[in-house]
């Protein structure tokens, strides 16, 4: 996450000739927006935005993980026994809290009473951080847990410790504990990747944004099959994906 090593890196892979240079991390726009002027026969892509900064050769994507999180909110609010969810964030920003504000309404719309604890620790790497925020949402209470970000595998391994269920987000999280993990919201970046390599290969390098969400199949709610997920959670998690395809489940933030 340094971002002077980063901007070195976008650097060299531009200079050798890359077509296409991803830096994935919001973190890395003023990087790009002061290398890409050098290479204007050089696509960049970058995220987790939509902001091209008006450049004709960088692409931004995001995820528009509010979806997914509002549906494994629905389904966390119908399993919790105790009332109590407990959730862990990295920092406060991009589609780490658009997934952690679609989780809350998701359960909250689900369990008007439901208790949904959020934790940011400031770190997308620090393991025992993480592991220590889980802690501190059990003793509040919580038997399940979700959370995003890289440094999460420390969290789901005090949830595995003590029985609590988990809900992950970015990509499978199931192999790390498949008694405990219900479902995880899948990104499939490919799909928006496709298009911009087309793009490329027909001349036009950048400028546009693009969002992976369920309806174009970039997003992706994955059941674990090991977890016997009861079937009328099942049925209304279904429900309500169709309903955030359709848009009669619309999913809006007060500002």
């Amino acid at each position: 996450f340094v971002v002077d090593d980063a901007a070195a890196a976008i650097r060299d892979y531009a200079s050798q000739g890359f077509d296409l240079v991803i830096a994935h991390g919001s973190q890395y726009g003023s990087s790009l927006q002061e290398i890409a002027p050098d290479f204007p026969k050089t696509a960049f892509a970058w995220g987790t935005t939509v902001d091209t900064f008006g450049q004709p050769n960088i692409f931004a994507y995001e995820a528009r993980s509010e979806q997914g999180g509002y549906v494994n909110g629905v389904m966390a609010a119908s399993l919790t026994k105790s009332g109590v969810i407990g959730v862990i964030g990295p920092i406060e920003t991009g589609d780490a809290k658009l997934y952690i504000d679609g989780f809350k309404m998701g359960a909250e719309a689900t369990k008007p009473d439901v208790t949904v604890n959020i934790n940011y620790i400031g770190s997308f790497s620090d393991v025992a951080l993480a592991a220590e925020a889980a802690n501190t949402h059990i003793a509040a209470g919580a038997d399940v847990l979700a959370g995003t970000a890289q440094m999460v595998v420390g969290a789901i391994g005090v949830a595995e410790e003590n029985g609590a269920l988990w809900f992950g987000t970015q990509s499978s999280q199931t192999s790390l504990a498949p008694d405990i993990v219900v479902a995880n919201q899948v990104y499939h970046w490919e799909v928006v990747l496709k298009d911009m390599i087309d793009l490329i290969q027909n001349g036009t390098y950048g400028g546009k944004s693009y969002a992976i969400t369920l309806a174009n199949g970039g997003l992706e709610i994955e059941y674990n099959p090991k977890f016997d997920l009861p079937a009328d959670v099942k049925a209304l998690a279904d429900k309500t994906i169709q309903g955030i395809i359709d848009g009669s489940i619309k999913i809006e933030f007060k500002k």
